[in-house]
């Protein structure tokens, strides 16, 4: 009988190199594709223990390849990646807003892009080491929570569609990091074993994207001097331009009230960031626009979820509803920091109903 053939995006870590192993030992024909997204130059991005960025990753995925015998493919997307996962990362903050660029790239580069040269390849499935689920319910396909809750990436995974879903395997699904460590090891890949997870954006290596827009934005520098001002509007003083800050930012403001100060508001147009207290910063809802359903497609009235707007936030009961092209969510209790520009992800259980994008 003829073996399926998926194609597995492999970064040169250990997550993406187990679920090769893993592939074959089900039975896969596995065919590997790493991803040039970004060209990042600065010296952590050489760094092996940092990002999937690296010159020295790349390699890695290539002879891990090599070793386990299996065809492998380096895809060039630097153009589409600048295109759109960081034209709306640039896009987002220049409005005074907090992005979520990961999910993006899921929908458009690690899916989008891949079922494309799966099907070139002839591939029936496509394969990711992202920690996730898949199931399937009336005919709706939808992601669930993997079983390692300390590494689930299922809040990250809310945009992609139903076909994407459909030929998607996850194989780390059902383990934890430990174990995927020691079936590395097991499997003699010992140096590989041992490597640090990386917890950046792959195109800001040092987790500073005030100083990647600086690098990258040459209109940023025409902003200029921002201020700040109480929930009064009342003008408190002097910053170094709105996009320096986040909702929710405490430390590094620049500006001492006699308080605890935090940012509860951003104006790009004015150029103001509003500084409250602590319980200035809780809201009991939020709508959201650009939104993508899962386990159901739309429902009439509300529907009580768990909702996450932030990744390694608590899922918080809510009601959710449709509001003509937007979803209106209210919380069962306040919740601190609604930002716009994140991801709100809705869960029943462990299954991801949906989410969307924070408006207000």
């Amino acid at each position: 009988m003829e073996k399926q053939r998926v194609l597995l995006g492999m970064s040169g870590g250990v997550d993406s190199s187990v679920a090769a192993i893993l592939l074959q030992q089900q039975g896969y024909e596995v065919v590997g594709a790493t991803f040039r997204s970004w060209d990042a130059v600065s010296e952590s991005c050489m760094d092996n223990k940092k990002g999937c960025c690296t010159v020295e990753a790349l390699t890695e995925a290539k002879e891990l390849a090599e070793k386990l015998g299996i065809e492998h493919h380096f895809l060039d997307y630097r153009n589409l990646f600048r295109q759109t996962v960081i034209q709306n990362f640039v896009d987002e903050y220049l409005n005074g807003r907090t992005p979520n660029p990961c999910a993006i790239c899921n929908r458009i580069i690690k899916w989008g892009e891949m079922i494309q040269f799966a099907n070139q390849l002839d591939c029936q499935f496509i394969a990711t080491g992202h920690y996730a689920n898949i199931s399937q319910e009336n005919g709706q396909y939808f992601i669930r929570k993997g079983n390692d809750e300390s590494k689930d990436q299922s809040y990250f995974l809310w945009q992609l569609s139903q076909e994407a879903l459909s030929k998607t395997i996850f194989p780390l699904g059902d383990f934890d990091k430990r174990k995927i460590r020691e079936i590395a090891a097991g499997n003699g890949f010992n140096k590989m074993a041992a490597k640090s997870d990386s917890q950046e954006l792959c195109f800001v290596p040092d987790n500073d994207y005030r100083h990647f827009l600086k690098d990258n934005v040459p209109e940023i520098s025409k902003i200029g001097e921002g201020r700040f001002i109480s929930i009064d509007g009342e003008f408190l003083g002097k910053n170094a331009g709105y996009y320096h800050f986040t909702i929710g930012q405490r430390k590094g403001l620049g500006i001492a009230l006699g308080y605890p100060a935090f940012v509860v508001k951003i104006d790009a147009g004015k150029n103001t960031v509003t500084l409250g207290k602590k319980e200035d910063l809780l809201k009991s809802e939020c709508t959201l626009s650009n939104w993508n359903m899962m386990k159901y497609a739309r429902w009439e009235g509300e529907k009580h979820l768990d909702t996450k707007i932030r990744y390694r936030s608590k899922p918080v009961k809510s009601r959710v509803s449709f509001d003509g092209q937007k979803i209106k969510v209210i919380f069962d209790e306040p919740v601190s920091a609604i930002t716009p520009g994140q991801n709100a992800v809705f869960y029943e259980g462990d299954a991801v109903v949906g989410g969307g994008v924070i408006d207000s």
